[in-house]
C-alpha cells in the first residue's frame, strides 16, 4: 500500500507540474500575440518596410531616427549595427566613426527609394 500511495503521490506531482508547464507556455504565448497585435510596427521585418511605413527615417549622421516613439527599438537596434560598422571602418581607415557614419549617410540618401523621409539639417523631407 506504501509503494502504491508514494507512486500515485509522484504521479500526481508530475500532473501538477506538466499543468503547470502547459499554463505557463499558454501565458506565453498569449502575452506574444497581444504584443504582436496590439503594436503594428513589431510585424515590420525590415528596415525597407520601417522606411516606407514612415515610422524610421534616415539622418545625415549615417544613424536612423524613429519618427514614431513605436519604432524606437527598431531604430536603436539598427544604429547598434551600424555603429559597429562605422567603428571598424573608421579603425581601419585612421578617421571618427562620425566621419565613416556621414559618408554612409550620403550612400544611403542616394541609393534609399523615392518617398524614404531624410533629415538633413534637421528638416524631414520625402526623397
Amino acid at each position: 500500500y506504501l509503494k502504491y500511495l508514494s507512486m500515485e503521490d509522484g504521479m500526481s506531482k508530475i500532473m501538477n507540474s506538466i499543468d503547470a508547464t502547459t499554463s505557463m507556455q499558454k501565458f506565453i504565448t498569449i502575452s506574444l500575440l497581444i504584443f504582436t497585435l496590439g503594436n503594428p510596427y513589431a510585424w515590420a521585418a525590415s528596415l525597407e518596410e520601417l522606411r516606407a511605413s514612415g515610422t524610421i527615417g534616415e539622418s545625415a549622421t549615417g544613424y536612423v531616427i524613429a519618427r514614431d516613439s513605436s519604432a524606437q527599438a527598431q531604430a536603436d537596434s539598427i544604429n547598434t549595427q551600424r555603429r559597429v560598422i562605422y567603428q571598424q571602418k573608421a579603425a581601419a581607415q585612421g578617421i571618427s566613426a562620425d566621419q565613416v557614419g556621414k559618408v554612409y549617410a550620403q550612400e544611403i540618401f542616394n541609393t534609399v527609394p523615392a518617398g524614404t523621409w531624410i533629415q538633413i539639417n534637421g528638416q524631414w523631407t520625402k526623397k
